[in-house]
């Protein structure tokens, strides 16, 4: 077992998962280039980060960027799940042609979205995927695209996990429904039918996974996949009154999430109408087993649920720590 660091590329470098994966990388002593359509702003963002102008559509700048980098991380996504079809598939075409002409190993954070019923409640990574949504279809063809891409000369590695949380955190539902109203924590909606659980993916634990598993290169498959449990609640009813534990107020109320409102707004918003697509993932338990990702490493990150949770909160500016890092109302 050989542990390797080196060159990484990063497009997406400013969202949830690829700044948090950005961070880990350079932790571990690696060198990071990341794109931007606007370098000179994304630098306010991480300054150690080496900001190259450039957009994940154009192809011929991913593979220039990419000319001496070991791995590119492909953490990009459309903003509000708007135009997922016309955007998702182009953009990983990009980091594949980098990736074929350099010998390089893609990084994909992947998703639950790949999964339908067939799939069962707990799910390990030989499951099928038979998705029930557009969105999985299009995470289906992104594996797809990578797994014959690593029998032409690139690598991949899809690390699934389910919805993100952390103090960065882009476009994920604990900020945007389930605690969606800025400043300090006054309520948190539940969209999860009662008593069914539901998988969390902690952004700076997800991401130190991610950099473990490239670091050991060597014994890695040309596609290789690992399942991250996560924060897995039975109930994700625990998981709104940790919040507001986490926010120092228990006595917030919690309530059912607006679903009837998003089925309103649908035929009229693109994002009310990927919201209502999901709903499907707050209605029965979908959980990923991760028996092959603590066989590979042995020791998986996991920080406490209430730790992660009031980290998050404050950096979401939900809620306010004392010195000795207690929520305080």
């Amino acid at each position: 077992m050989t542990k390797e660091t080196g060159r990484a590329l990063v497009i997406g470098a400013t969202g949830g998962i690829g700044s948090e994966v950005a961070r880990a990388l350079l932790a571990g002593g690696w060198q990071v280039r990341a794109l931007h359509r606007d370098p000179e702003r994304a630098r306010a963002s991480n300054p150690d980060i080496d900001w190259q102008a450039g957009d994940a559509m154009d192809e011929a700048t991913v593979v220039r960027s990419a000319a001496d980098v070991s791995v590119i991380v492909h953490a990009v996504n459309p903003p509000g799940y708007r135009n997922w079809a016309g955007l998702v598939l182009p953009m990983l075409d990009s980091t594949i042609a980098a990736a074929t002409a350099t010998g390089a190993r893609i990084l994909l954070p992947g998703t639950v979205y790949n999964y339908g019923p067939d799939a069962g409640d707990a799910i390990d990574e030989d499951a099928p995927q038979n998705p029930v949504t557009r969105k999985g279809a299009i995470r289906v063809e992104m594996e797809r695209r990578l797994r014959h891409a690593s029998s032409r000369g690139a690598k991949a590695l899809v690390v699934r996990a389910g919805d993100f949380y952390g103090p960065r955190t882009g476009n994920s539902w604990l900020p945007q429904g389930m605690v969606p109203m800025k400043g300090p924590l006054k309520r948190v909606f539940n969209p999860a039918r009662p008593g069914v659980g539901h998988g969390w993916a902690y952004l700076p634990d997800l991401a130190e996974t991610m950099v473990r598993l490239i670091e050991r290169e060597g014994d890695l498959a040309a596609f290789d996949s690992f399942h991250f449990e996560g924060s897995w609640v039975d109930d994700n009813a625990v998981f709104a009154q940790a919040i507001r534990e986490a926010a120092g107020r228990p006595e917030a109320p919690i309530y059912r999430f607006p679903w009837p409102l998003v089925h309103a707004a649908a035929p009229f918003n693109e994002t009310a109408r990927e919201m209502r697509e999901l709903i499907y993932i707050w209605q029965r338990p979908l959980r990923l087993v991760d028996a092959e990702l603590r066989a590979f490493l042995g020791d998986v990150p996991a920080t406490p649920l209430d730790q992660a949770l009031r980290t998050t909160l404050q950096g979401l500016g939900r809620a306010r720590l004392d010195p000795d890092g207690r929520a305080v109302s």
